[in-house]
């Protein structure tokens, strides 16, 4: 009996000590960020490795997407600027599972389900974390660059051509609105 209140307790404990640190905000991880946006290599959707550095000289509009949620169509608006200005800017498409578990899906689902609907042919990476305890390390720079995390599926970063300058965009924006477009050209 005393053992399992003993046992009660330490749980308790811990589980309040870990409540606090997420409450506090100290959820991300520990490892050193990468001082430049070329550093990072990501798997795309079929597995391959992309490295970052054949982005050197090009503007990157770095979308986390979810194709399960009311802005999903946002990935046609996505297409139509790769298709109008991929000569001036490269869309990257970042699948999260983060805001309501609104990308379900494998890579092969979500590979399909965008080509099957919106003929997506701008570059879509795997699945990742863009917020929390398992932010992915291309988000906790992009995080650190502007002081802001995605509110929502289709939050959209810019980043200069020579990685830089990184401007943040919220959810509701649109990718063919004119302050994107501006920032582009």
């Amino acid at each position: 009996m005393k053992s399992k209140i003993i046992i009660s307790i330490l749980f308790t404990m811990g589980l309040a000590a870990f409540l606090t640190n997420k409450l506090a905000g100290n959820n991300k991880p520990t490892g050193p960020i990468a001082n430049s946006i070329y550093e990072f290599k990501i798997n795309s959707l079929s597995g391959k490795e992309i490295d970052f550095s054949k982005y050197k000289g090009k503007k990157l509009l770095i979308v986390n997407t979810a194709s399960k949620c009311g802005k999903t169509p946002q990935y046609a608006g996505l297409e139509k600027l790769h298709e109008q200005f991929g000569d001036q800017v490269t869309v990257l498409g970042f699948p999260a599972n983060n805001f309501l578990w609104q990308e379900p899906g494998s890579s092969e689902e979500i590979a399909a389900f965008c080509e099957r609907n919106y003929g997506v042919k701008f570059q879509m990476f795997e699945k990742v974390s863009v917020k929390g305890s398992d932010q992915h390390p291309l988000y906790q720079w992009l995080e650190e660059k502007t002081g802001k995390r995605p509110d929502w599926n289709f939050a959209k970063y810019l980043v200069n051509e020579d990685g830089t300058k990184v401007t943040f965009f919220n959810s509701s924006v649109q990718p063919m609105d004119e302050v994107i477009i501006t920032g582009i050209q």
